[in-house]
């Protein structure tokens, strides 16, 4: 957490608070909750999101428990998988990640990762808890890592813990997959015939590949001023936490020293971001339980790996300090073969990279007036490269743009902080006929302040969109939208026991998505909370 005065209340916070977590099924229709108190009391509604449940098909189904652990500490949990027999051998049409948590006492949020065979499969973080206990669940598509749930595999999980006297809450978690049989109504979809986790310098791909995709899980954690990077100022300004060049950060992959893609990180929130637990009590912010990868089309470079040599292929973010920890960038590759091929040929045609732009303007505060900070950055790449295969050559170009915009704006001692911030981050992938275009928008705008009565007041909004569209020969194919919005506002007197405390907080999560992705072609739920109690859970479509 930031080392200055309002962040730091988080850390004394936490020792008499606590937070909240648990998913439950809303109606189908609009539900009204419980008159709210008039502040928090010691108990809350468990957390919940407006997204959508992973859709289940109507077949047989199987249930394999992949991790059940308490995590007290830093020791991982290690065990063993063996996939089901009875809905399957690997052509399955779904499978579904579960996580199901409970915790009580005192706590900070938590990360934590689960990886099969070596190869990530999910990241997440905990909410904190309340002092009678909550629980909460996580579900996710898995079905993408046929190829490694497809064989026994060692597995390791760890959320990273420290129980002691003062902070008590052990996290006791069960994580389960259920694999769902294919068959000729609901066939299994395709998936990449490999998976292969970056966990070395170098990687030696299949001969045959024919489509490369990489997946970084991407967060700025670990409890310093990464976690808050994107308020992060150059050493002239006079604020709390450093960056020489500024917030602007970029995850980049390479495939032997050549910048081969990138992108914007989203900008999580975790269930103590902000100063304010009170806000995260029930809704917590956009991917906070489901840090969901960046992923990045590197089928350009299939030539170039299909020699059957190793390649370095790496992961870096741009903009972090020189030796500056605080960020985690697990990544695995996704590899189509060409079933007819044993050797799969072609060339990298096209790499043109554009300037990298970045600049931060600090305007120091007059007498009683605020500090501002505004950052501007942009970059831009296009690859492209033709695989001469087993159906002919086919030639992919991948462009993508990111762009970062934002004001930072705070006063001497800090007592007040805001950003309004936008990333931008815009693909188009070309292959053959076929064009795929995803525009994705982030947003953040919100404000902490800390009076002389010590009342502190969070206020914030976030944002998660995107567009893409599909199109063939020129025509539109296919389509998705979303549109995933959080916005709240709670306050409580700071450095006073409980009961002096008198919080209150107001949140509204709204979760839109329409076209092919959707339940449907539409899916629109609201969740709203007043003082930890669901006032509101109304779907639309």
């Amino acid at each position: 957490m930031r080392r200055h005065r309002i962040m730091g209340l988080l850390g004394a916070l936490a020792l008499a608070t606590a937070t909240l977590a648990a998913a439950g099924p809303a109606s189908a229709a609009a539900t009204a909750g419980p008159t709210p108190p008039a502040e928090f009391g010691t108990d809350w509604h468990d957390p919940l999101t407006a997204a959508p449940p992973v859709a289940r098909p109507a077949t047989r189904a199987c249930e394999v428990t992949l991790a059940e652990a308490q995590f007290r500490d830093y020791t991982p949990y290690r065990g063993t998988y063996a996939p089901p027999t009875a809905c399957g051998t690997g052509s399955w049409a779904k499978v579904v990640l579960r996580l199901d948590g409970k915790v009580k006492g005192r706590q900070y949020d938590r990360l934590g990762h689960l990886s099969v065979g070596g190869v990530e499969i999910f990241h997440t973080s905990t909410p904190e808890p309340s002092p009678d206990g909550i629980t909460w669940s996580v579900e996710k598509d898995v079905t993408h890592y046929r190829d490694t749930l497809s064989r026994p595999q060692p597995v390791e999980m760890l959320i990273g813990n420290v129980v002691n006297d003062t902070y008590t809450g052990v996290i006791d978690v069960k994580v389960t997959l259920t694999f769902y049989a294919a068959d000729r109504r609901t066939p299994a979809p395709e998936t990449p015939d490999r998976v292969l986790p970056l966990t070395g310098p170098t990687v030696t791909t299949p001969r045959n590949t024919e489509r490369l995709l990489a997946e970084v899980y991407a967060t700025g954690s670990g409890g310093g001023c990464e976690e808050y990077w994107y308020m992060t100022t150059p050493d002239a300004a006079p604020y709390s936490c450093k960056a020489a060049d500024g917030p602007y950060r970029e995850v980049q992959v390479s495939v032997d020293g050549q910048l081969a893609g990138l992108a914007a990180p989203f900008p999580t929130v975790w269930t103590g971001g902000w100063s304010n637990p009170f806000l995260w009590y029930v809704t917590p912010g956009p991917r906070a339980f489901d840090v969901q990868p960046v992923r990045y089309d590197l089928t350009p470079y299939a030539a170039v790996l299909n020699d059957g040599l190793p390649h370095r292929v790496e992961v870096h973010v741009a903009g972090v300090p020189a030796g500056q920890s605080g960020w985690n960038t697990p990544a695995n590759l996704l590899l189509w073969q060409d079933g007819a091929r044993e050797v799969v040929t072609g060339a990298l045609t096209r790499h043109e990279e554009g300037a990298p732009e970045g600049s931060s303007r600090w305007t120091p505060a007059a007498p009683g007036a605020e500090h501002r900070l505004d950052t501007e950055g942009g970059h831009r790449l296009t690859v492209a490269g033709h695989l001469d295969t087993s159906h002919g050559r086919v030639t992919t170009t991948v462009t993508r743009a990111v762009r970062n915009t934002s004001a930072h704006r705070w006063t001497e001692g800090e007592n007040k902080d805001a950003l309004t911030a936008t990333w931008t981050d815009e693909e188009t992938v070309t292959r053959g006929a076929n064009a795929t275009r995803t525009q994705r928008t982030y947003t953040m705008d919100g404000e902490t302040t800390l009076g002389a009565d010590d009342r502190l007041r969070t206020v914030l909004s976030l944002g998660d969109r995107a567009d893409t569209v599909t199109l063939r020969g020129g025509r539109q194919v296919d389509w998705s939208r979303l549109d995933d919005r959080y916005t709240g506002d709670a306050s409580y007197t700071a450095d006073v026991p409980r009961d002096q405390r008198h919080a209150v907080g107001a949140t509204t999560a709204r979760y839109r998505l329409l076209g092919s992705d959707a339940p449907g072609g539409c899916y629109d739920r609201t969740v709203a909370t007043a003082q930890g109690t669901v006032t509101v859970d109304r779907r639309r479509c």
